[in-house]
């Protein structure tokens, strides 16, 4: 055991290494998934038949093929066809191709759900269709919205983990060189289940946050700072209960 911590300490230089890289990877790839599902989101939903048609053939083919056969194509045989990506870049692309059709879906589902007495009010104010999205639509859908993307978001940060295949020294290829050093696949791999699951949970805590902003602003929920006060939260401040 002494020799297994032994080695974790002289491995953690190359785990936060590994790290930085996992979390570049997650920024880059979330950045990227959150603009395509909001483009390709709001693209199924308009009057045009072609314009929906490609944007669903999009959805439906990244939703459809395989995270690792994505990043197998962009890194490995693009560069046969005269295109080399660096390997980060390349991981960044599959992830946010990827996980953007599957939010696409969340958008589209969001949009569509909030009501249509919503949308027929903007229009009598005389709203522009501008405004009837940025002012009345987005914002209900965007508190809809969240608890899917963020779910997606965890998924995304652990398909980080496919990296490794492309020759990135992100947090999975630093466990694996640690159970190469220490021999002790238990030990090495429970480093990383830890490791994970701490990065998991602090992605969840800003989720959380986040739907609490976004249905705060509707007067559907406590303000930001009530929530981190830790306090118990009476009926009226949750919204919702007695008044």
């Amino acid at each position: 055991m002494n020799n297994d911590l032994d080695a974790l300490v002289d491995a953690l230089p190359a785990l936060w290494r590994g790290i930085v890289v996992t979390l570049e990877l997650t920024a880059g790839g979330a950045l990227l998934a959150f603009v395509l599902a909001l483009l390709l989101g709001n693209l199924v939903r308009v009057p045009s038949m072609p314009v929906r048609f490609i944007a669903r053939v999009l959805i439906e083919f990244f939703r459809g093929t395989s995270l690792v056969v994505q990043l197998f194509w962009l890194f490995y045989v693009l560069p046969l066809l005269g295109y080399q990506l660096d390997p980060v870049f390349c991981g960044i692309l599959a992830l946010g191709l990827n996980y953007g059709a599957y939010g696409a879906e969340v958008v589209r589902g969001a949009l569509t759900a909030v009501p249509a007495a919503q949308v027929e009010a903007a229009v009598a104010l005389n709203f522009s269709a501008r405004q009837r999205l940025t002012r009345v639509v987005f914002p209900q859908a965007w508190a809809m919205m969240i608890p899917s993307l963020g779910n997606l978001l965890i998924h995304l940060l652990k398909g980080t983990a496919f990296a490794s295949f492309i020759t990135l020294q992100d947090l999975t290829a630093g466990i694996v060189d640690l159970q190469k050093t220490t021999g002790d696949t238990l030990f090495s791999f429970g480093v990383g289940l830890v490791i994970y699951l701490i990065l998991a949970y602090l992605v969840t805590l800003l989720i959380n946050l986040a739907e609490a902003r976004a249905k705060n602003r509707l007067g559907r929920g406590p303000t930001l700072r009530e929530i981190l006060s830790f306090r118990p939260q009476s009926q009226d401040l949750a919204g919702g209960g007695l008044r």
